[in-house]
């Protein structure tokens, strides 16, 4: 079943496409497509469409009783205008693979190509091609659809690949692999006035101004502390852009962060009453909204010893160093209701970083992705 010389040609040609057609998360419509086209001819066993938003889940079945085994890779793309210079650079301003999800995407369709020619010997396998992993609400979605239920895993597995680290190397551990993480929207409502009185009105400047580093001195703790916890403000409005009018509103925006999931609500809470408690003090009514909320990544140890073996068996060198990440990744969710685990595939020592505008997927990475998920399929399944 392994890979032909051909099969990397079109795979490579293919995730190039991906990478010159991006789509930010939540509108993943033609890259969908495009993932049922090229793997139509491998005949899969069913094939779900529109899974929590845009998302695809292609399925094997050997039609004997085993476990369900979920490969997920991420079907979006980011706002960042690509300066990579590659021939196959996104043809939209704005927008691009800067993370390297079409890699991704084609390590599962490489997987098809092979299950399409050879299936399971039990159970069956799932390739969740997912929408939205950037704003945390993909696998949210996907768990909530309905059609979940009927699909759900025994074990599932992802990989993200890692620049940085070696090329070809791997980095895997058990527990926490990423952070939780999630936005908070502050709104400060005050009052306007004529810039030549401002005393007339209820600015919010002097709150901002004591938020902004307020809302950072919540953290706690140092990285390697499970109770690690951080507040990092991201934006922040106050006003129009005139010079007639002194503020009567602002937005401050802050992204807070925790190694365990159980630590957030506390730092929630925190965030809450600061805001509450400055707001009040300078007179002001306040909101605030949460987005783009992560849970704690963490590796289930079965699932651990599973990519073990299957790194071991194909003579990938492996280490838990630079683990855990404080980035969010949302395949955390698909661990509350399966045994899951992500690993890391090195990029290269000096390849450009995750979402930097000169990134790109190196193509060389797809037959290694695909071989260690090979190996775990077939070491699980037969």
């Amino acid at each position: 079943m392994a890979l032909t010389n051909q099969d990397m040609v079109e795979l490579t040609a293919w995730r190039r496409q991906l990478h010159q057609h991006p789509e930010i998360s939540n509108e993943e419509e033609l890259t969908a497509k495009e993932v049922v086209t090229f793997l139509a001819n491998t005949s899969p066993d069913s094939v779900l469409t529109g899974v929590g938003g845009h998302g695809v889940a292609v399925i094997y079945d050997s039609g004997k009783a085993g476990p369900t085994v979920m490969f997920r890779s991420e079907l979006d793309a980011l706002p960042i205008h690509e300066l990579s210079g590659a021939a196959h650079a996104s043809l939209i301003p704005g927008r691009s693979h800067m993370c390297g999800h079409d890699g991704h995407t084609a390590i599962l369709a490489a997987l098809g190509r092979q299950f399409g020619r050879k299936r399971p010997k039990l159970g069956r396998v799932v390739l969740m091609f997912q929408p939205a992993e950037e704003t945390g609400n993909g696998a949210a979605g996907v768990v909530a659809d309905a059609r979940y239920a009927d699909i759900a895993p025994d074990l599932a597995f992802s990989l993200h690949n890692l620049p940085g680290v070696p090329f070809g190397e791997v980095r895997l551990k058990a527990g926490v692999v990423n952070c939780a993480s999630r936005g908070m929207r502050l709104v400060l409502e005050g009052k306007t006035a004529h810039s030549s009185m401002p005393e007339t009105g209820i600015s919010p400047m002097l709150a901002v101004s004591q938020l902004m580093p307020a809302l950072p001195d919540l953290g706690r703790g140092t990285f390697d502390d499970d109770d690690f916890s951080m507040v990092t403000v991201t934006h922040t409005s106050m006003g129009e852009p005139v010079f007639g009018i002194a503020p009567g509103r602002a937005e401050v925006w802050a992204t807070l962060r925790t190694r365990r999931d159980e630590n957030m609500a506390d730092l929630c809470a925190a965030a809450e009453n600061l805001a509450a408690s400055i707001a009040a003090e300078r007179g002001l009514m306040h909101s605030i909204d949460y987005h783009e909320i992560f849970v704690a990544s963490v590796n289930a140890p079965d699932a651990v010893d599973c990519l073990r073996r299957a790194l071991d068996g194909e003579g990938i060198r492996h280490s838990e160093e630079a683990l855990p990440m404080r980035a969010s990744e949302d395949f955390g969710l698909f661990g509350k209701t399966a045994k899951s685990a992500m690993f890391f595939l090195g990029g290269g020592e000096r390849h450009p970083a995750l979402h930097n505008p000169d990134y790109d997927f190196p193509d060389d990475l797809i037959p290694i992705g695909a071989r260690v998920f090979m190996r775990v399929a077939r070491n699980i399944l037969g």
